[in-house]
């Protein structure tokens, strides 16, 4: 039976994404205030490349998690073998950005740069893979570090020697640099091992089961692609951008759930994951209605000239929203799938699994997505009156294609797994969620003022965050009993001192 902490672990995780949340959103407040709209757009063309060039990444670090979580002693293999891929990645990399270049107009020189975050971005995952199958709460601590590190290096390199985008590729591969170091450090026992060449053939021979689901993942990358293609340029890719880094807040609800994955994995009931999505509909509620009603506040505060985006950060948190259900309940399944328990399982019992049927129905979504996208790009790129209409058609697109899919996941799950989500707390969590965000935007829209500097405007802001979310932990305490359960959960975990 696995040792992992689920409840520990999940609050660890939340709590330091929700710090993140906090620190990001200074750090994107100095790259939107000192970069222009061009390198903003092109730091959004950086951070899609580098992502395709992961595609390689889950060919250990999928096994390596799986296996470690079953009591395998697999790290130092994973962490080696990471080397290899990663090369092979830099080099993709390298000739995607010769042949992106001839096509827009974009800085070579800063496309080259970002070649650096490659090799860092395929160790920090290695790692993080080894401390997701071993303790969890690892990762959380590694992307604490990443989060403490890139505020301090980014004033400097961005706002005091005005590096500019240089100055951010410089920032994340440094920031990436002490995450490695901390997960290193944390995982050190899970690396005693030999390297066992066994291991590596047997993840090489089975490659294309973790390589498969990434192909929707780069599928779905395409629509940056086609929107600076077909319909528009780096610079309107910007608001782009912008709306997506306030949306993201709602995706930190999906840490408290997190460690469910590893959990079923090391034989855990199934019975815990009730409380994951309860928990999990809990902290995203909130995280919603906060993306919703500070989104105009929130884009004024990166840059005036993004507030116009506000409508598409209210379509794209409703969006990811529907993607952190998607999240746990794929988790859920694929957590519980045990095909690869076995040694000799041949192609054809892979492909009946849930292993190669989840990709296969997610990788029909998002090409179902990204098909309805260029669509929309042909027919509307010249015929709107601005590219804010454009990309707000893209947002809505982007939701439309999502619900089927969280739909389906669920009938799966109460299929497979006979699980059951109470109705009774969520509609508490969703009302107190309306009712107390509601009033704080109403309250906030006759107060705030706009036309004050940011200095000003910050501890305005925060105030009313600070109202919102605090009368809703308020008001879930004083009527939901889950709730009493959780908070008294959080003060026993906070003071337990070894793994149960």
């Amino acid at each position: 039976m696995s040792s992992i902490r689920v409840t520990y672990s999940g609050l660890i995780a939340f709590v330091i994404s929700i710090v993140s949340v906090f620190t990001g959103l200074v750090f994107t407040i100095i790259v939107t205030r000192q970069l222009t709209q061009e390198e903003f757009g092109t730091w959004g063309i950086i951070g899609a490349m580098t992502g395709y060039m992961l595609i390689f990444e889950p060919i250990i670090n999928h096994w390596a998690t799986r296996e470690i979580a079953r009591g395998k002693e697999s790290g130092k293999t994973a962490l080696f073998s990471t080397g290899l891929f990663s090369t092979i990645a830099i080099v993709g990399y390298m000739i995607m950005i010769i042949l992106f270049e001839k096509q827009i107009e974009v800085n070579f020189d800063l496309l080259l740069v970002g070649v650096i975050l490659i090799p860092l971005a395929f160790f920090r995952a290695s790692l993080q893979s080894i401390a997701m199958g071993y303790k969890p709460e690892i990762r959380s601590y590694g992307i604490l570090a990443f989060e403490i590190v890139k505020i301090p290096v980014g004033l400097l390199l961005i706002y005091f020697l005005e590096l500019g985008l240089m100055g951010a590729i410089i920032t994340t591969a440094f920031a990436t640099l002490s995450t490695i170091t901390v997960l290193t450090i944390n995982v050190k026992e899970k690396l005693k091992d030999n390297f066992n060449v066994k291991f590596l053939k047997s993840w090489i021979k089975r490659f294309w089961i973790p390589t498969y689901p990434k192909i929707s993942n780069k599928i779905m990358n395409l629509d940056v692609v086609a929107f600076t293609l077909i319909g528009g340029s780096i610079a309107d890719l910007a608001y782009w951008t912008a709306a997506n880094a306030i949306s993201k807040v709602v995706a930190h609800a999906d840490q408290i759930s997190s460690p469910i994955y590893a959990k079923l994995l090391g034989g855990g009931k199934v019975e815990l994951l009730q409380n994951s999505i309860i928990r999990t509909l809990y902290f995203s509620f909130p995280l919603v209605a906060m993306a919703i009603i500070f989104a105009r506040p929130g884009l004024f505060i990166l840059n005036p000239l993004y507030e116009i985006a506000s409508s598409i950060v209210v379509v794209l948190s409703i969006t990811v929203f529907f993607q952190t259900l998607n999240g746990l309940f794929e988790s859920a399944l694929e957590g519980t799938e045990k095909v690869d328990l076995n040694e000799k399982a041949t192609v054809k019992e892979y492909i009946k699994s849930r292993l190669f049927y989840l990709p296969t129905i997610r990788l029909i979504q998002r090409s179902v997505y990204l098909s309805a996208v260029i669509v929309v790009f042909i027919l509307f790129a010249f015929n709107v009156e601005n590219k804010i209409e454009l990309i707000f058609y893209w947002a809505i697109v982007s939701l439309t294609t999502r619900i089927p899919l969280t739909v389906y996941l669920y009938i799966l799950m109460r299929k497979h797994l006979k699980t059951k989500i109470q109705l009774l707390p969520i509609i508490k969590y969703l009302l107190s969620a309306v009712l107390m965000f509601g009033l704080t935007y109403f309250i906030m829209n006759e107060f705030i003022e706009y036309k004050i500097s940011i200095f000003e405007f910050l501890p305005q802001f925060l105030i009313y965050v600070t109202i919102a979310v605090g009368g809703y932990l308020a008001l879930t305490y004083l009527i939901d009993q889950r709730t009493r359960f959780l908070f008294k959960a959080i003060v026993k975990e906070i003071f337990k001192r070894q793994i149960s």
